[in-house]
């Protein structure tokens, strides 16, 4: 999710509160209980200017294709916007400056030597790995709210993955699986867009009865 929930503002986010925040989310299920999350804790300005920087190249992407009536990044339908038309996209503001003007910006990874990716052998993008950290994301998300900060899981910078393990030291076996800027809230998002249950479960197999009641 690349667009803030509930925008990260200014305030301040000390090392106790972050302490707090992680050490509530550090329940989160993984398979195996093998708990592969690493986090990296950034404050200094310029880190978090160039993680801003590196999700801007995929924004610019993102940004293209929807405009374009796409569904952004999705692996089974090819780009229909060229490469100069994505290159001559500016990237919202929206969906990288939170992430520079954020107290604390957590990178959060997870070692791929402790993930059972059971469909790494599939002929499709992998995703049974993230069923190992992304329950830990939103842990992160849920105890930052109850410390009275916000904050949302970004992705758009780990299409760079090489450049941010250079900039951030860490190993290639740690996936970057997010970027996730936390703050005081700006404001309190009080209605959400969802689909009914009955556009998304079906009975029995696909195209079967949807449910609903």
């Amino acid at each position: 999710m690349d667009g803030p929930r509930s925008p990260a503002g200014p305030g301040v986010c000390s090392a106790a509160t972050t302490d707090h925040t992680l050490d509530h989310a550090r329940f989160a299920p993984s398979g195996g209980n093998r708990q592969g999350w690493k986090v990296i804790v950034v404050r200094d300005p310029g880190t978090k200017r160039a993680l801003a920087d590196l999700s801007g190249i995929a924004a610019k992407r993102y940004t293209a294709q929807a405009k374009n009536g796409e569904n952004p990044w999705n692996t089974i339908d090819p780009p229909r916007v060229d490469t100069a038309t994505i290159e001559r996209t500016p990237a919202p503001p929206h969906l990288t400056e939170s992430i520079a003007k954020a107290p604390v910006v957590l990178v959060i990874g997870v070692d791929l030597k402790v993930v059972a990716s059971t469909d790494q052998e599939l002929k499709r993008v992998g995703v049974v790995s993230g069923g190992s950290i992304y329950p830990f994301a939103w842990n992160v998300l849920m105890a930052a709210r109850h410390e009275g900060f916000g904050g949302t899981i970004t992705t758009l910078a780990v299409a760079q993955e090489a450049k941010i393990q250079e900039l951030l030291g860490l190993p290639t076996h740690v996936a970057v699986c997010a970027v996730m800027p936390l703050g005081r809230p700006v404001r309190r998002v009080t209605k959400l867009k969802r689909k009914p249950v009955g556009e998304f479960a079906m009975r029995e197999r696909w195209g079967g009865p949807p449910l609903a009641g």
